[in-house]
């Protein structure tokens, strides 16, 4: 089973503006070939189908607790999107009846890349690709074999890493760089410690081959403070007691790799600390005639005083 946390994994900086261009390409993040719907994907059903879980533990702790990382990771992406779309926060936006819609208040969003977030998802985040094609199951490999699916997965972090470099060069906003530079960390992590796995079944020293592709994150200003914090070199079990097993492979011993800062890999047991869920305001103009938000907050406000 899954715990979940009101909370983001880190804490993201507003936007400087609304950018729905952005926010676009943010969303290939999500939905595309090597997004982490993909990563999610393929390591959730690994986890679930894998074969001999009690005699094979600490290859299915790694997948198991990476799988619960990775649905931090879409959610993470998901805020991103979202925050780019909706903007800078305007005190009391969300409030008020809209004002007068006839004037085409949203002209701007018909030219938009993906128009599509807007006209139909309120400029939310969705499982699709920055072109709007969706994310979709055959994205998933899940072979039964652990060495398939361990190599595999090595091959879809390797990918992934160059899809955030090549979105994290392409933005501008703090908002969208912030979400790459901590998932092109994680990513390593995540490259890793798949290479060390498929060394301890096979002996063969995959990760010589890292960093592959190779991305230098000291040089780049966003992966900085997580480097400085050792995030390079941690794996999160999720749990307050399972998946510890994969100290064994992640551990042990083992270090980081050479162009990362120094140190020995560690398990920690839990999750990171993380930051606050951004507030988006509403648009109450995109939601005419009938959106009351004054209305509708004095309920909320009643019924939070009422559960405390």
């Amino acid at each position: 089973m899954f715990l979940r946390v009101d909370k983001l994994q880190i804490e993201l900086p507003a936007p400087e503006k609304q950018d729905a261009n952005a926010a676009a390409a943010l969303q290939e993040l999500l939905g595309g070939k090597y997004g982490e719907m993909s990563t999610l994907g393929n390591y959730m059903f690994q986890s679930f189908n894998f074969r001999s879980k009690s005699k094979l533990r600490p290859f299915y702790s790694l997948v198991a607790a990476i799988t619960a990382e990775e649905i931090g990771h879409v959610e993470l992406v998901s805020n991103g999107v979202a925050m780019l779309a909706n903007g800078p926060d305007e005190p009391d936006a969300d409030m008020g009846d809209g004002g007068d819609i006839s004037n085409a208040s949203f002209e701007a969003m018909k030219d938009a890349r993906l128009a599509g977030a807007f006209f139909s998802n309120a400029g939310g985040a969705t499982p699709v690709n920055s072109n709007a094609m969706s994310w979709n199951a055959d994205m998933v490999t899940t072979t039964g074999n652990v060495v398939v699916d361990l190599l595999h997965n090595f091959h879809l972090e390797c990918g992934a890493r160059l899809h955030k470099l090549r979105v994290y060069e392409s933005l501008t906003d703090p908002t969208g760089r912030e979400v790459c530079g901590y998932l092109l960390v994680r990513g390593s992590v995540h490259a890793h410690a798949y290479a060390l796995a498929l060394k301890k079944i096979t002996g063969v020293e995959l990760e010589k081959f890292l960093p592959t592709p190779n991305i230098p994150l000291d040089k780049i200003p966003e992966c900085q403070k997580y480097l400085a914090e050792g995030s390079h070199r941690r794996l999160y079990t999720f749990s307050p007691d399972d998946y510890r097993e994969m100290a064994g492979i992640w551990g042990n011993g083992e270090v980081t790799l050479p162009d990362d800062p120094p140190g020995e890999l560690e398990i920690v047991e839990g999750m990171p600390d993380g930051g606050k869920i951004h507030d988006l305001v509403g648009t109450p103009s995109a939601f005419t005639p009938d959106y009351a938000p004054e209305e509708m907050f004095e309920i909320a406000t009643k019924l939070y005083k009422k559960s405390r």
